[in-house]
């Protein structure tokens, strides 16, 4: 069968380094940083007392209070940012056929912070089982995307992704397949996540896979650098709009990009590090270019998973010169985690956002943070260190890999390319 083509006609974004796609952006290119010292709980005898945050956002001023108490700070954050994109893609409801309008929404871990809460109430009450009647509805990974299709009465293909860090890409890959195999017109699709909770600041503490740079938090997360020291805790949420070219144009909608493939792939290696040669890195990017009918020598970058861990960027790098070659040395590399720290389920589609942006503006945002060369990692490679570099981008990668070794990787490009 022919495959339909598939275009991203609207985008939401709420980060630490911006709460609309605009400040995210603009954050990017100044190259921002989201970290500093956490606010949401003591943090007095944690290993690591800072994170990424969301800054100045109050969900009453999208949510209604009553209802925002019914949703965990995951599921108001998918609310929040796939709002924003449904209006950026200026749709005519009423005329939309929302048989045809699914969602499919990404996150790692889902309602951590009720399940949290809930057990610390029960803990207090002398073992009398008294538990949240919403306790269930607010924990579960799947909720956000019933949320969306509630809201907007959207009746289409609707399921959560649970992939650890590649949970939203792979969000996006699936709403990208319903989409041309001819299952839908349109797709909301992203992921969200609110892991900044005791619990999960104390098990990735546990797992010694935070950075502990205490004494200067901005600066923590730093990919690719010789005195990285494990990855920086964020929060938030991104979501894009898919949708049928054809349908696209009969309504005339602007469209910022096409997508162009996506790849997945595992490591069966290990339950968090990853190949030490980068295997299922180097699968996944291979899948990738397979499915989207290029040739490495096509793509002039990659927003790469870069965790700012010894051990990923290493094993990331290497992949990176395998599929690539000497072309790899031609292209832009960047890690936007340096600044937004990694939103776990939410990272594939804020950095998918942050590639979508790059070849709208033909600009590559920065890997900031970056002082001293690490001797393992290829100094030849351009990962686009502390300033952001313009060029004419048309068609960008953007990598996930997630505990468990889930690697997903999708590829945007101009329209018409």
């Amino acid at each position: 069968m022919e495959l339909r083509r598939v275009v991203v006609t609207g985008l939401g974004a709420l980060t630490p380094i911006g709460n609309t796609v605009q400040d995210y952006w603009n954050g990017l290119v100044g190259g921002k940083s989201g970290a500093a010292p956490i606010t949401y709980f003591d943090t007095t005898h944690f290993k690591t007392k800072f994170a990424c945050e969301l800054k100045g956002f109050n969900v009453e001023d999208f949510i209604d209070r009553k209802e925002a108490r019914k949703m965990d700070r995951y599921a108001q954050y998918a609310m929040v940012s796939s709002d924003e994109a449904v209006k950026d893609a200026q749709f005519n409801l009423d005329a939309l056929d929302k048989d045809r309008v699914g969602v499919i929404w990404g996150s790692g871990i889902g309602g951590l912070e009720t399940f949290q809460q809930e057990v610390m109430e029960f803990t207090k009450g002398n073992g009398m089982p008294k538990f949240n009647p919403f306790f269930i509805p607010k924990m579960i990974a799947d909720i956000a995307g019933g949320h969306i299709s509630i809201k907007y009465g959207f009746r289409g293909p609707n399921f959560t992704t649970v992939s650890a860090c590649a949970s939203s890409t792979n969000a996006i890959i699936d709403s990208f397949n319903y989409i041309r195999l001819g299952h839908a017109d349109v797709m909301i699709t992203g992921g969200s996540e609110a892991a900044v909770t005791i619990a999960g600041m104390g098990g990735f503490n546990a797992m010694h896979a935070l950075s502990t740079r205490n004494d200067d938090p901005a600066t923590a997360s730093r990919p690719m650098d010789k005195d990285r020291d494990g990855f920086v805790l964020g929060e938030g949420a991104g979501a894009l709009v898919l949708e049928e070219y054809e349908h696209a144009i009969a309504r005339g909608a602007t469209i910022y990009c096409e997508i162009g493939g996506g790849g997945m792939s595992a490591d069966a290696h290990h339950i968090t590090a990853p190949h030490p040669e980068g295997l299922g890195a180097k699968n996944v990017m291979i899948n990738c270019l397979r499915d989207a009918g290029l040739n490495p020598t096509d793509v002039d970058g990659v927003n790469m998973h870069g965790t700012s861990t010894p051990l990923g960027d290493i094993a990331e790098s290497k992949a990176i010169l395998h599929v690539f070659g000497e072309h790899a040395y031609t292209m832009n590399l960047n890690s936007t985690k340096s600044m937004t720290g990694h939103l776990l389920g939410a990272a594939g589609a804020i950095e998918t956002i942050s590639s979508i942006l790059s070849i709208k503006h033909g600009i590559v945002p920065p890997t900031i943070n970056h002082f001293t060369d690490d001797d393992q990692i290829d100094g030849k490679l351009n990962f686009t260190f502390n300033q952001a570099q313009k060029r004419d981008v048309k068609v960008l990668m953007s990598n996930t890999f997630g505990f468990g070794g889930h690697n997903a990787c999708v590829l945007v490009k101009k329209l018409d390319l």
